[in-house]
């Protein structure tokens, strides 16, 4: 459903925030490994984050990734739109651009309404709430999160 960078966009954020709520600021080395993605994807990930103004980075002893916790909670839908793009909640099943109510695919009444709940829950979700959730015995996204 979601491309490989939006999955280890979001996996690294659930990560960072993990290890911000103990007090860590975790580095690139340390994220890529514990989400199971490559080095140097991490970073350019991380790096387009950080520009996007999702999370910060501070560089030497002491640095990392951290989230500015003054900011509000970052949603799913976000990241994903910051990543991808809109059109897994706008478009059509077969890809189609003349796809509507008025003009639809052969998937279209069964396709729109779990767009529009896949829509719904990245809206409501959120990275902050994944990483409490993950606390608490929750959905885990890779078995070295924790």
């Amino acid at each position: 459903m979601f491309n490989k960078e939006t999955e280890y966009a979001i996996r690294s954020l659930v990560y960072i925030q993990l290890q911000n709520f103990d007090g860590k600021r975790p580095g690139i080395v340390e994220i890529a490994e514990q989400i199971d993605a490559p080095h140097f994807y991490t970073a350019k990930i991380l790096q387009r984050l950080v520009r996007q103004g999702f999370i910060e980075s501070q560089k030497g002893k002491g640095g990392g990734f951290y989230f500015d916790t003054i900011k509000p909670d970052l949603s799913l839908k976000q990241v994903i739109i910051a990543i991808q793009g809109g059109d897994l909640f706008s478009g059509c099943a077969f890809g189609l651009k003349q796809c509507d109510d008025n003009n639809p695919c052969p998937l279209h009444d069964k396709y729109a309404p779990i767009r529009d709940a896949l829509n719904q829950l990245v809206k409501e979700e959120n990275v902050q709430s994944l990483a409490r959730d993950t606390l608490r015995g929750g959905e885990k996204f890779s078995p070295r999160l924790r």
